[in-house]
């Protein structure tokens, strides 16, 4: 029963999937390639390194700095099986330390990347940065899915960490073949 309520709850992010994804896919067409890259999550530990790292290996080629940070915390490593976990994609998370969002951090970035739509709303809120500066990587998903928000998987076990990690690259993927086709 809880299971058939959730996916009854869950039926508006599923049916604005497609029209979120092509705005997004749009809006990121229209920018300027940017420079900056700031990837952020809540605690800067499993979801925001993992997207920058992929983003950075795809996008970094271009001239573009990539960086990531998060709400929470300060100097953290990522757990355990996030460093496994995205072993699997050829990244190194071993030597990553959580850094914490900076005001100079978010005015500096030329676009922003989130993994749910509060995150957003916070980069918004408390930086001043505008709705259209800030993206959420779930948006880019060229997957159905359940929920718009990139799930995070601290605490979790590692199969929610591989799940959660290859969503990440599907998203990374899409986003990086639009910011390439942009030209400098």
């Amino acid at each position: 029963m809880t299971d058939l309520l959730m996916r009854v709850r869950r039926t508006p992010e599923r049916l604005l999937h497609p029209f979120r994804r092509r705005k997004a896919l749009e809006a990121l067409r229209e920018r300027a390639r940017p420079r900056t890259l700031l990837v952020v999550c809540y605690g800067n530990i499993c979801r925001s390194p993992m997207a920058a790292a992929l983003l950075d290996r795809d996008l970094g080629p271009l001239g573009i700095d990539v960086q990531s940070a998060g709400f929470i915390g300060f100097n953290r490593p990522a757990p355990v099986e996030a460093v496994d976990a995205a072993k699997r994609h050829a990244v190194n998370l071993s030597d990553h330390r959580s850094r914490p969002v900076t005001v100079d951090g978010v005015r500096t970035a030329d676009l922003i990347v989130v993994m749910d739509a509060s995150q957003r709303r916070q980069i918004c809120e408390r930086f001043g940065r505008r709705p259209s500066d800030v993206m959420v990587l779930g948006d880019f998903d060229p997957a159905p899915v359940e929920a718009r928000t990139i799930r995070d998987p601290v605490d979790q076990r590692r199969d929610v960490f591989d799940q959660v990690y290859e969503r990440i690259a599907r998203c990374v993927r899409e986003f990086g073949r639009v910011v390439d086709r942009r030209g400098a």
